[in-house]
């Protein structure tokens, strides 16, 4: 970080709103980015921006932010070109998500502008249908609903069900119970909001199998499945110093597991940033604004090098490998992740994926970088299907807010043209 040289920064925002000369053919629609009635370019590029350190702190605006997304709309407040909202948040709707953006950032932001770190799950369909055990906080049982899911148990469910498992509060613990549920799966939404609670019942149901009212087995020959949404350890809000995020929630549960068992919690998948799943699923979207057309650059804008840089990098790497290999199977495996990534059949991917770090969030210029060798454990606390690599935290650029990040893409674009 320390070593990224002048060309990469560009922490000066100079000159008025520049509009994007956008190639291709002028097509009729009215997606997402065209005006009401109007014609619509097809675009060679397309923006992720992260949301927590580069547009908001918690519930207030970052200055930059409502300038910067002015030089993306037009007259009718339409974005010039493809962009999608990508954020590790997952405790509320889709649609809550875009109503949200749209009214602190007074611009029109569609549901399907917006990535939430739970929502790939719609894809993972061989889970619809398991009753599944749900961590978080908001309406979980709804977003389960929303994204495919039949049978869900909340933490609260759970416990009524079993009123002697939570021993912390007794003032909560139910007083009659319910027929129980033997869940198959969990889903970890993000943090919940009584730590001690969640972490005592996850452990319960994954030390009997999903039958938490019976003794531990800790000699369970498989693990249920755990899908885990959001890594970040940590997360910009309006306090002076990051906060918790569910990274830190998953490095508690791990390492409870590992004391208890001897061995290391395994996920059956890891959404959200830095996933692989989460940048394809967004390009998608990015996509279906463009009319389909295959876009040539995907600028990701961020805050946080262990997620939001890491993340767009190594999709960068799974792009370059994508182009490169003349793969026999249907999946691809990117360096940096175990985890297989399903390759959409006729998608063609972009030609690449531009990180962009903004100074307004977790990342400070003032506070040095941890040392390459500890790196991974800072990053992804026990994920030990993520592999880091110094070039992955490294951004193309680095700059000083989103607004300079905006005046750095459109002035790449017009360049481009020139």
């Amino acid at each position: 970080m320390g070593q990224i040289d002048s060309k990469r920064r560009n922490s000066s925002c100079t000159g008025g709103p520049k509009k994007l000369f956008v190639r291709g053919p002028k097509i009729p629609g009215g997606a997402p980015g065209s005006g009401s009635g109007g014609l619509r370019c097809v675009c060679f590029v397309g923006v992720l921006f992260d949301v927590d350190g580069v547009l908001l702190r918690g519930g207030s605006v970052i200055p930059a932010a409502r300038r910067a997304l002015r030089k993306l709309v037009d007259q009718n407040q339409s974005f010039l070109f493809p962009v999608v909202f990508v954020t590790n948040a997952g405790s509320c709707l889709r649609h809550h998500k875009a109503q949200q953006l749209s009214h602190l950032l007074d611009v029109q932001i569609a549901p399907e502008q917006v990535v939430l770190s739970h929502s790939p799950l719609h894809m993972m369909e061989t889970f619809h249908h398991k009753c599944v055990l749900v961590s978080g906080q908001g309406p979980v049982t709804q977003i389960a609903h929303t994204l495919g899911f039949q049978k869900v148990v909340t933490m609260e469910e759970l416990s009524e069900q079993h009123p002697l498992l939570d021993m912390v509060d007794h003032s909560r613990r139910p007083t009659s119970t319910v027929s129980p549920a033997n869940p198959s799966a969990i889903i970890l939404f993000g943090e919940p909001i009584r730590w001690e609670t969640n972490l005592q019942l996850i452990v319960d149901v994954l030390l009997t199998n999903g039958r938490p009212g019976c003794v531990y087995d800790a000699r369970l020959s498989a693990q249920m499945p755990i899908l885990a949404c959001n890594m970040d350890l940590l997360w910009m809000a309006e306090a002076p110093s990051p906060r918790f995020g569910h990274g830190m929630f998953l490095l508690c549960l791990e390492s409870i597991y590992r004391k208890l068992t001897g061995r290391r919690l395994e996920y059956e998948a890891v959404l959200g940033k830095p996933s692989l799943l989460t940048y394809q699923y967004a390009e998608q979207l990015l996509r279906q604004q463009n009319q389909n057309h295959k876009l040539s650059t995907i600028y990701a804008v961020g805050d946080n090098l262990m997620t939001d840089i890491y993340g767009a990098n190594l999709y960068n790497r799974y792009l370059a490998k994508h182009h490169t290999d003349t793969m026999s199977d249907t999946k691809l495996v990117a360096q940096g992740t175990g985890t297989p990534v399903p390759v959409v059949e006729e998608f063609a991917f972009a030609a690449q994926c531009s990180s962009i770090l903004v100074c307004t969030g977790v990342y400070n210029p003032q506070s040095p970088l941890p040392g390459d060798q500890n790196v991974s454990e800072t990053m992804f606390h026990g994920q030990n299907d993520l592999k880091v690599e110094p070039d992955l935290v490294e951004p193309s650029h680095m700059v000083e807010d989103v607004e300079a990040a905006v005046d750095l893409m459109l002035q790449q674009e017009n360049q481009n043209e020139v």
